[in-house]
């Protein structure tokens, strides 16, 4: 590996090292009903975003509420001498790719077989802190 590969692979190592983030793989439900659930809490404060997950009707808020909770306790064990509540908590990035697909056959009339699709979907969450972007973009 050259020394320009080399250097660009150490940061990226780096920077992930400081991101606080949780992954939620093979979840059974359709990436599409759980991109509704994602996209009401992008970009909002954890707090605020923990009572919208809890409130929603849709049976996908209770995963990525666990996966929320996770990615703060992840922020929490890399900032032990920062709390919480003065780091200003928000949700930086959350996106939803597609997983594994089971293929099923349903009996159909006439001797035929209809497909069925069961996917799953892999959710990333990404948390950060404001007051630590204030102090970046200052210095």
């Amino acid at each position: 590996m050259g020394a320009r590969k080399r250097l660009r692979a150490d940061q990226i190592k780096e920077e992930k090292g400081r991101k606080s983030f949780a992954i939620l793989r093979n979840c059974p439900s359709s990436p599409r009903k759980m991109r509704l659930v994602v996209d009401l809490i992008r970009g909002v404060e954890v707090d605020k975003a923990l009572d919208i997950l809890k409130y929603s009707p849709k049976a996908a808020a209770k995963d990525v509420e666990k996966l929320l909770l996770s990615a703060i306790a992840n922020w929490q064990a890399k900032n032990e001498s920062l709390r919480m509540e003065d780091a200003g908590l928000f949700v930086k990035e959350i996106y939803v790719d597609s997983g594994r697909v089971l293929k099923r056959i349903k009996p159909a009339p006439q001797g035929r077989g209809y497909r069925i699709r069961k996917r799953s979907n892999h959710v990333t969450l990404v948390v950060d802190s404001r007051r630590e972007e204030l102090v970046n973009e200052n210095a």
